[in-house]
């Protein structure tokens, strides 16, 4: 008589296996070139470009693909949105390398300014306004913008005259190397003030867009 193992779970019915386990999250995309390539162009015909920059006219994709291949070049699609899109004859490689090198010189000329914030109280001491001023002035010289806060604290408020005076006296001894970009407010229990550096050589020297970066000093 031949021996017949047993579950204990389900004598009778078929075996059980666990449950597959998937990844969550967004599947990662596997092909990470911003245009789309050579067999990856599906459209029937395109408006083709050759490797000199040439208009070649309408041709149908699988030809387009062919001449490409022939000159051991890339059919890149520039234009999907296009009716028909338009595809262009190029090295890929050469191209992506080119924009990266675009791209590094671009950010080479960026003007990254900072802004440094000092803060000072209402019955600062006079040495300790001058110390705070220099620094004030080295930040607008090297390029920075300075935020300016004074801090009040309990009946202080009632000394903000005196804190518009302070705000008021900085400016003036500054002004040969910045300007008010936004006068003294009052925000609550803080008197704040930015000072921007005026035109310098080492902004007229690194042309491009800027970058604001908060840092507290």
């Amino acid at each position: 008589m031949a021996f017949t193992p047993s579950s204990p779970s389900s004598p009778s019915g078929p075996p059980s296996f666990p449950r597959p386990r998937f990844p969550r999250g967004p599947v990662p995309n596997q092909n990470k070139d911003e245009h789309r390539l050579n067999e990856r162009i599906r459209v029937p015909q395109v408006r083709l470009i050759d490797e000199k920059g040439e208009q070649v006219g309408v041709v149908p994709t699988f030809e387009a693909l062919q001449m490409a291949r022939d000159r051991g070049l890339d059919l890149m699609e520039v234009s999907p949105n296009a009716q028909p899109p338009v595809c262009k004859i190029c090295d890929y490689g050469k191209f992506k390398y080119e924009k990266k090198k675009k791209e590094q010189v671009a950010k080479k000329k960026q003007t990254v300014i900072k802004v440094k914030e000092v803060q000072l109280r209402p019955q600062t001491e006079e040495h300790d306004l001058e110390y705070k001023f220099k620094n004030v002035r080295q930040f607008l010289e090297d390029g920075d913008k300075a935020k300016i806060t004074i801090m009040f604290r309990g009946r202080e408020i009632t000394y903000a005259d005196q804190g518009f005076k302070i705000m008021k006296q900085l400016a003036e001894l500054v002004k040969d190397v910045g300007n008010v970009e936004a006068p003294p407010k009052l925000e609550g229990k803080k008197l704040i003030m930015v000072l921007a550096p005026g035109a310098s050589k080492k902004q007229s020297a690194t042309p491009g867009p800027t970058i604001i970066v908060a840092k507290a000093k």
